[in-house]
């Protein structure tokens, strides 16, 4: 039986979820974590919802395998997907990821909010019911390719195509862009370029921390001494997969010290 010395079980589709568990160890330091990026099946983005919840489940077997004492879906569109179905099918805490539509709602001033996902998070219909809610000047914008150039470190041609893809809106009429992917985090210092100092740019990494944080302590699951560690995995080439999430591991705790 998993209990307080037990780790932390994080999962993403690939190494997006990097940004997220720079998040959950900042906020935890004590917390042993596991990370699993299932990279030979990248991206989820495009799958169909059947497709993402069998993969999902998987993950989730192999990380139950590791004794973990709560899991964190550190993906939008995989908690988009799958979230509700892995909740009734295991007891241990589940910690889903949503766009920041709600934060973003509430800074809004007359402006437009983009929120930028992936084309599967955008259709199903969690978001659709964050939209109703919140979702007033609110644009999805669906950005097939972009978590492929953040896979590949390719910062520059990720620059390149989010300047193709806010063409064709007024940044100065925009008040927020919601990062619904967390992929999209690593490239706050590209946006910080392409858009006017006005714009709040938004994750749901910290808010995902917090919420993990106080399950924890409600369940009496939080580690009693550290220091804390964090493992890496994934389905894909370690030799491959490996040093990038090392590498981004760093760029995000870099991106949250700034």
């Amino acid at each position: 039986m998993a209990g307080h010395s037990s780790p932390i079980g994080v999962f993403d589709s690939g190494v997006g979820g990097i940004s997220v568990m720079a998040a959950l160890r900042r906020a935890l330091p004590g917390e042993d974590f596991i990370f699993f990026g299932d990279t030979a099946h990248a991206p989820y983005g495009t799958k169909s919802q059947a497709e993402v919840l069998t993969l999902v489940t998987r993950v989730m077997e192999r990380l139950l395998g590791y004794g973990v004492k709560a899991v964190v879906i550190a993906c939008n569109t995989a908690t988009s997907a799958a979230a509700a179905a892995l909740r009734e099918a295991y007891t241990l805490p589940i910690i889903g990821m949503e766009p920041a539509l709600k934060p973003a709602h509430a800074l809004r001033h007359g402006g437009q909010i983009l929120v930028l996902a992936t084309p599967t998070t955008l259709r199903l219909p969690k978001f659709q019911r964050l939209m109703e809610r919140y979702g007033e000047g609110a644009v999805p914008l669906p950005c097939p390719g972009l978590m492929e150039l953040v896979e590949r470190e390719s910062f520059d041609q990720a620059g390149r195509y989010l300047r193709e893809h806010f063409a064709p809106y007024d940044m100065a009429r925009v008040d927020a862009v919601v990062l619904g992917c967390t992929h999209y985090t690593f490239l706050r210092p590209v946006l910080k370029d392409l858009l006017p100092p006005a714009v709040s740019v938004l994750d749901g990494n910290e808010g995902t921390a917090r919420q993990l944080a106080r399950v924890l302590a409600e369940k009496q699951l939080l580690k009693a001494e550290g220091p804390g560690s964090v493992r890496l995995e994934t389905s894909g080439d370690p030799a491959v997969a490996l040093p990038v999430m090392e590498r981004l591991l760093v760029r995000a705790e870099a991106l949250i010290e700034e």
